[in-house]
């Protein structure tokens, strides 16, 4: 299997970054943490657009990625962070062909 990643970038209603972040640390971070499938994840605010978030995650694989998205704690997160949202995020999939180990 070769190694997925995806760029995400959020775009949060004017303001709600800081509350977009809680729910991600509620219910993502945890399952980010305990998940094998994810090899690297930055969680990142954007200096220059106070109500913009972009995440870098990498997994094993895309099957990784997209059983992750199948998870409760997903589905949950999702249900709480959606209406902080101004639409959509902007998805990018990269296939990873280096990296610098820590």
């Amino acid at each position: 299997m070769t190694s997925f990643a995806l760029i995400i970038k959020h775009k949060t209603l004017p303001g709600k970054r800081e509350e977009v972040r809680k729910v991600w640390e509620k219910h993502m971070a945890p399952a980010i943490s305990a998940n094998p499938g994810h090899t690297a994840y930055f969680y990142c605010f954007d200096n220059a657009d106070p109500d913009s978030i972009h995440a870098f995650q990498q997994y094993a694989s895309a099957e990784a990625s997209a059983a992750f998205l199948k998870t409760d704690s997903y589905a949950a997160y999702l249900e709480e962070v959606e209406p902080l949202l101004s639409g959509p995020p902007q998805v990018t999939a990269l296939t990873p062909v280096w990296s610098k180990e820590a």
